[in-house]
């Protein structure tokens, strides 16, 4: 029998959020559910990551509504998240009592898969979502947050994912995030995860940024990958997932079977490339965000962080310094212990690379996560920590010994004594936590629109 290959569609969650910046409104993408439904997808990428925060603070839309608008619409594909661990859809770690009441309700609402990753690849960041997973009844895919490094080998690799394993993990995910991975790597991993957990199913997910994606997903299929991320072509390339209809046509030549409806797909392509030609007119979507970039290969800075760096030099009227800041990143990475550059660990090294550039002095100033993420706030790191900047940057203090999470005070009562009647539900109580100004404020709209509402039906009466 030949091979399969199954695919995970993201242009509702990654392939919008790398090119769009996540703006994309449920009403945009609801005429085609019901196609996307049918095209025959492992899973539909669709929530977490910067959803959650932009549903609020631009689109103006409840994020939980949207899940379970999308669930009632795809009755038959599972749906996916992705969750930074600890850190859940934010960008510091939360108390324990938030992680597992957020993944209960995620599940509630309609989550079948969620994809849970942790910037350091610090596993005692995984556990406690892991086993909330497992025990809400979804699939727990265990990801590792892929970079290269001295400190990150194939061994290391293989390593995590027995510990994802022990941990109840019932896939593995491959997080090529800024688009690093080669094919001769992706072979090699692949086979070694094979060989180390040949019971376990391997997703891979790379990005089209520096040009190597297509040829990185062919070779990771040929090592026996069981799943490729990819977009939807008029939501592909650049800083998104290669074209599904292309690997799904390449991938049938070579003689893999794949289950995709190309009559879907094709519906599909035909109404996105309308969706996109109105970004593209508005100037949302960006020439920059579609065309390859090799500089990461070179300084391993996602697109996404290199916008960053760019608008931050912009604003500071530097941008002429920017080949300093891509040479210091890289120095900066190294002196933090080699954290794989992903949210938040890539914004806060290419913050700190631009600082030390402008003050003209390396760590004069630091910034608040910078000094939390020394004390060991966000995890045990995969090399050491330079001990002369982290001394420079902690004075006498110690760094912390153990899970930062064990600190933290129970939160999730705390929350709901604050909001009262304003929230209508735990999921109320989830937003406000996760981001407490952008969801006070929805809440408070939304009950002035209920209150609008009911004065105008009692006048009409």
């Amino acid at each position: 029998m030949a091979q399969k290959v199954q695919f995970v569609e993201t242009v509702l969650r990654d392939a919008n959020q790398s090119l769009i910046a996540t703006r994309l409104p449920f009403d945009k993408f609801e005429p085609m559910l019901s196609t996307i439904d049918k095209v025959g997808y492992y899973a539909i990428e669709c929530w977490g990551g910067a959803t959650f925060d932009v549903c609020l603070r631009y689109l103006n839309e409840d994020p939980w509504e949207r899940l379970r608008k999308i669930r009632a619409a795809v009755p038959n594909t599972k749906l996916q998240m992705l969750l930074r661990g600890q850190n859940v859809l934010g960008y510091s770690h939360y108390p324990d009592d938030f992680v597992k009441l957020f993944v209960q309700k995620a599940v509630e609402n309609g989550i079948d898969i969620i994809r849970i990753f942790d910037a350091l690849n610090d596993v005692n960041n995984l556990k406690v979502a892991m086993e909330a997973t497992i025990k809400a009844g979804a699939i727990a895919s265990g990801a590792i947050s892929y970079t290269t490094s001295p400190v990150h080998t194939h061994a290391k690799y293989v390593e995590m994912v027995k510990e994802l394993k022990e941990m109840g993990a019932a896939t593995i995910c491959i997080k090529d995030m800024a688009g690093i991975m080669g094919p001769q790597e992706a072979y090699d991993l692949v086979s070694a995860i094979k060989d180390a957990v040949p019971e376990l199913p391997i997703d891979l997910h790379t990005h089209s940024t520096t040009g190597l994606a297509f040829m990185t997903y062919l070779k990771a299929v040929e090592a026996g990958v069981d799943i490729i991320d990819t977009a939807i072509s008029p939501f592909s390339g650049g800083t998104s997932q290669p074209a599904t209809e292309t690997l799904a046509y390449a991938l049938r030549q070579l003689g893999y079977e794949v289950d995709l409806d190309d009559k879907m797909t094709k519906k599909m392509a035909d109404y996105f490339k309308t969706v996109r030609d109105g970004y593209i007119a508005d100037g949302t979507l960006m020439p920059k965000s579609m065309a390859t970039d090799t500089q990461c290969l070179t300084y391993q800075i996602p697109g996404g962080m290199l916008s960053n760096l760019l608008s931050q030099l912009k604003q500071m009227n530097a941008l002429d310094r920017l080949d300093e800041a891509l040479l210091e990143t890289p120095k900066v990475r190294e002196d933090m212990g080699y954290p794989p550059l992903v949210t938040p660990t890539s914004q806060m090294v290419g913050v700190q690379a631009v600082t030390n550039v402008l003050q003209g002095e390396r760590y004069k100033k630091v910034s608040k996560e910078i000094k939390a993420y020394c004390r060991g706030e966000y995890g045990r790191t995969p090399a050491p920590i330079n001990p002369e900047i982290q001394k420079l940057i902690l004075g006498d203090e110690k760094p912390l010994e153990g899970r930062y999470a064990d600190t933290l005070a129970p939160v999730v009562e705390k929350a709901r004594a604050e909001l009262g009647e304003l929230a209508k539900s735990d999921e109320d109580v989830l937003s406000y936590i996760a981001f407490p100004n952008l969801a006070e404020k929805f809440l408070e709209e939304r009950k002035a629109k209920e209150e609008n509402a009911a004065t105008y039906t009692i006048v009409e009466c």
